[in-house]
């Protein structure tokens, strides 16, 4: 899908740069700059994602999964770069007089719309998947796009219709545009952020991992369960605590048994360290 958001945005930038420069849309042409920066981002998450890929080494025993939220946090800084460049835009365009946008921009907005909106769904689907916050950073990023092209398209209808003397109607979009932009960039960053600093999953996983453990034959009880996010897979970490009697043989193959019933249950589980405790009573 990155390919894909890649190919069309760089089509729908030229279509809109070109559209905005020639039928005096600035809202358009703003437009076009957040699209060239989704066309930098989807490249972006592309490299993020074939780093974050890549098998476990010597030098990197944990695996490339932090390339995969690195990318996502790229991505949010260039939206957020973007919203700034075309705020500062629209407000020296508010001020110097120009003509009114050509009412053939209209067309392209709502062609870029429709498209925008399909890629979001399409690509916000894969996130969801696979549980990629670069996936979903690029599809939010698609679904900012539309939200600036929708943005567009009311500026330019309200300067057409208005006629003289609501020109600048079409600049005010570009900053209604800019904000959308900005609050979008700080959603994404806050969500890579977090996953940069081992926040835990959702409590659904959580819960998860801890049936998973506790339905496995000879468990008696679990605690100090842990798990981190890296890249599209989780790390597990688990303390879990069985018969006080039991041979370190047995206590061997138990803990394999929770790692397949853990990884089982949630198959993006890549990593799981089991901890193995004598079970005791007043715990």
């Amino acid at each position: 899908m990155a390919r894909i958001g890649l190919v069309v945005n760089a089509g729908l930038t030229l279509v809109k740069l070109v559209a905005g420069i020639v039928g005096n849309a600035y809202a358009l042409v703003a437009d076009a700059v957040e699209s060239s920066v989704d066309m930098i981002g989807s490249l972006a998450v592309w490299s993020g994602l074939r780093i974050a890929s890549r098998d476990p080494d010597d030098r990197y025993p944990f695996g490339y999964g932090r390339a995969e939220p690195l990318a996502a946090a790229a991505v949010s800084m260039m939206l957020l770069a973007a919203a700034v460049g075309i705020a500062i835009t629209a407000a020296i365009e508010i001020r110097t007089p120009h003509f009114a946008p050509k009412p053939y921009t209209l067309v392209v907005l709502v062609a870029v719309i429709v498209i925008k909106w399909v890629l979001f769904r399409r690509v916000l689907a894969t996130s969801e998947a696979t549980g990629s916050v670069a996936v979903a950073a690029d599809a939010w990023h698609h679904r900012s796009d539309a939200i600036t092209s929708l943005a567009a398209f009311l500026g330019i209808a309200v300067a057409l219709i208005g006629g003289p003397g609501w020109e600048e109607a079409d600049d005010w979009a570009a900053m209604v545009a800019a904000i959308v932009i900005a609050a979008n960039g700080v959603t994404m960053l806050r969500s890579s952020l977090r996953d940069l600093m081992d926040r835990a999953p959702s409590a659904e996983i959580l819960n998860q991992v801890s049936s998973a453990a506790l339905n496995t034959p000879g468990v008696l009880a679990i605690e100090k369960l842990k798990v981190r996010r890296s890249g599209m897979g989780l790390y597990v970490d688990l303390h879990v605590q069985a018969k006080p009697l039991l041979s370190l043989h047995d206590a061997h193959i138990l803990s394999g048994c929770v790692k397949t019933s853990i990884r089982r249950e949630i198959p993006s589980a890549i990593g799981v360290l089991i901890h193995m405790e004598p079970f005791a009573e007043n715990t």
